[in-house]
C-alpha cells in the first residue's frame, strides 16, 4: 500500500511517499479503508522525536482517520464490512481496571494510534487497523475530511474543558493558539457551554477565523499586551480558566491572566516544555493547576453528539493528496495555517 513514512527523526526531509507493508490483522480488529485523515502536532513530535521516548521505526503517522471497513478479525462483533466509521485514537489493553471502568487513558498499556503504535502503523496510509473499540460510525453529514479532523483535537478538548476544569456558563475561558484546529474546537466548545471565549491569536487574518468559530473576544499577540488586554476586559479581575497548549512562551502570562482560585488546563506544550513560576501565586491566588491528555471513548461519544446535532462542526480548511501531507506538515511546524488540516486519500 502507499503511504507516507519515516525510517528516522529528523526534519521534514526524512519523510518519505512510497510503499510500505499492508497492515496484518489480529483479534478484535478491523481493517479500515482510509478514505481521509487529518494532522495533529503529534505528528511532528513522531517526526522530530522525543527525549526519552521510543517510537517503532519505519513509522506512518497520523491520528485521526475517516474509512471503510474492509475486513474484520477474529472476535469483532457490532462492526460489519462496508460500514462508514471514524476513529478514536487510544489503543489499550481493554482488559485492565483503568480499562473495564472506562477510563482507558489511565490504561498502563495505552498507546496513541499513529503516535506510539507501529512500525507502519497510522492513518497517513491507504489501509490501517485499529481495534474495534476504536471506531464509531461517520456522522452522515459530514464529508470524508471532515469527519477524519473530529477525534482527536475535540476530544482533547472536551476533556480540557468539560471534564478537568469543569467550564461553567458565564465563565470567562482565555484560549491561546486559538486560530489552529485544537484552538478553534476550543471556541466552538467554550460558546456552546456558554462560557465567554477570548481567543488570542497572532494575526488578522487568524483573528477574523476566530470571531467566525464565535469568539467573543480576540486578541493580537503580535500588537497587543494580552495581559493589559485581559485586565481591561474583565475589569481587572482575571479570567476564570486558561486554556494552554503552547506552554512555555505564554506560561507566565496565563498564570497572570488568572482570577484569585481560577485554573490552567493544558494538555500539550508546541512551543516549549520548562515553564517556570514563582511559587507564592499559587498558593496565595490558590490556582489550579491542571494537566489534560486524550479523552475516554465515553467522552469521545458525548462530544461527537454535538457534532451530530451540528452544534460544532470540524474546522477544515485545507485539504491535500497524500503526498502532500509532507507539505501539511510543513505549513503546521510553520504555524502557516487555521483550522485543522485534512489528508485526502481515497476516491
Amino acid at each position: 500500500m502507499k503511504a507516507v513514512s519515516f525510517s528516522q527523526h529528523g526534519s521534514l526531509d526524512v519523510l518519505e511517499y512510497g510503499d510500505v507493508p499492508d497492515p496484518v490483522l489480529g483479534p478484535g480488529e478491523v481493517l479500515l479503508r482510509i478514505e481521509a485523515a487529518a494532522c495533529n502536532f503529534n505528528d511532528i513530535w513522531a517526526r522530530q522525536g522525543l527525549p526519552r521516548v521510543t517510537l517503532p521505526l519505519p513509522h506512518v503517522s497520523g491520528t485521526d482517520a475517516a474509512g471503510v471497513v474492509v475486513a474484520i478479525g477474529e472476535g469483532v462483533t457490532g462492526v460489519a464490512v462496508g460500514d462508514q466509521v471514524i476513529t478514536y485514537p487510544v489503543r489499550a489493553c481493554r482488559r485492565c481496571n483503568a480499562c473495564l471502568a472506562g477510563e482507558e487513558v489511565f490504561c498502563k498499556g495505552l498507546k496513541i494510534w499513529g503516535f506510539q503504535t507501529g512500525p507502519f502503523d497510522g492513518s497517513f496510509a491507504e489501509y490501517a487497523k485499529v481495534q474495534v473499540e476504536q471506531v464509531l460510525p461517520k456522522p452522515a453529514h459530514l464529508t470524508w475530511e471532515e469527519a477524519a479532523a473530529t477525534t482527536t483535537s475535540l476530544l482533547s478538548v472536551w476533556r480540557m474543558l468539560v471534564t478537568r476544569a469543569q467550564v461553567q456558563p458565564g465563565d470567562q475561558v482565555l484560549i491561546w493558539g486559538a486560530s489552529g484546529g485544537t484552538g478553534s474546537f476550543a471556541i466552538q466548545l467554550a460558546k456552546e457551554i456558554g462560557a465567554v471565549p477570548i481567543a488570542v491569536t497572532s494575526s488578522e487574518a487568524k483573528a477574523e477565523w476566530c470571531s467566525k468559530m464565535g469568539a467573543t473576544h480576540v486578541l493580537r499577540s503580535d500588537c497587543q499586551d494580552i495581559q493589559a488586554e485581559v485586565a481591561r476586559l474583565t475589569d481587572r479581575r482575571g479570567v476564570d480558566v486558561v486554556f494552554d497548549h503552547v506552554g512555555e512562551p505564554v506560561w507566565y502570562t496565563s498564570v497572570e491572566c488568572l482570577r484569585w482560585g481560577g485554573k490552567i488546563v493544558i494538555c500539550g506544550a508546541t512551543e516549549g516544555f520548562e515553564a517556570k513560576i514563582d511559587l507564592r501565586y499559587l498558593w496565595n491566588k490558590q490556582l489550579s493547576f491542571l494537566g489534560s491528555h486524550i479523552g475516554t471513548r465515553k467522552e469521545w461519544v458525548q462530544a461527537m453528539k454535538l457534532v451530530e446535532a451540528r452544534r460544532i462542526h470540524p474546522p477544515v480548511t485545507e485539504i491535500f493528496d497524500l503526498p502532500g501531507a509532507i507539505e501539511a506538515q510543513r505549513r503546521m511546524e510553520n504555524r502557516q495555517l487555521m483550522g485543522k488540516l485534512a489528508i485526502r486519500i481515497g476516491s
